[in-house]
């Protein structure tokens, strides 16, 4: 079974788990909409001034400090190369609480709260090497409306992220 279909169906087994629907925070980046497991998010804020960290990757502004606790805030605009990056008074900041670590991500704006059964959940398409799509654990089908389902986990984890170890990293740590 591929990554993707993996992913795929362990959404749809958490959902048939329970016979309860998933729960996802939507938000905005450009034209499209995303969603996030709402059990990752901590809390949302509005955008504000990031303490910038000299030679990172330009989609991590920076740091902000949150109530005593240092959280590092990416730009998932910049990270998604989603072109012309505006900072207004619709860009907020969601908070994720993600395996212990708090980390903050600015989007364009936040949506609502869908849930999605486990029929409106499609596997994420294959795209070959050109599209790095590992963190798109699938598709959202609702009201003629797509929704680009996140596995905030994996994409955290990722080597250019480096904010959280990854499979292969906690691996290592346990030897």
């Amino acid at each position: 079974m591929n990554t993707a279909a993996g992913e795929y169906a362990a959404i749809n087994a958490q959902a048939d788990g329970n016979g309860q629907p998933n729960e996802f925070l939507t938000f905005t980046l450009g034209d499209e909409e995303y969603g996030v497991d709402i059990l990752k998010v901590q809390e949302i804020r509005g955008y504000d001034t990031v303490t910038r960290i000299p030679d990172a990757p330009d989609f991590i502004k920076g740091v902000i400090n949150l109530r005593g606790t240092i959280v590092p805030v990416i730009d998932m605009r910049i990270k998604f190369r989603l072109g012309k990056v505006e900072y207004n008074s619709f860009t907020v900041m969601i908070i994720l609480n993600v395996a212990r670590r708090v980390v903050g991500m600015v989007v364009d704006g936040v949506s609502d709260v869908m849930q999605l059964t486990p029929e409106q959940i499609r596997p994420a398409p294959e795209f070959g090497s050109a599209v790095n799509a590992r963190f798109i654990t699938g598709l959202g089908a609702f009201d003629q409306r797509m929704l680009i389902l996140i596995d905030i986990e994996k994409l955290l984890s990722g080597a250019d992220m480096a904010l959280m170890a990854g499979p292969e990293a906690q691996s290592q740590a346990l030897q």
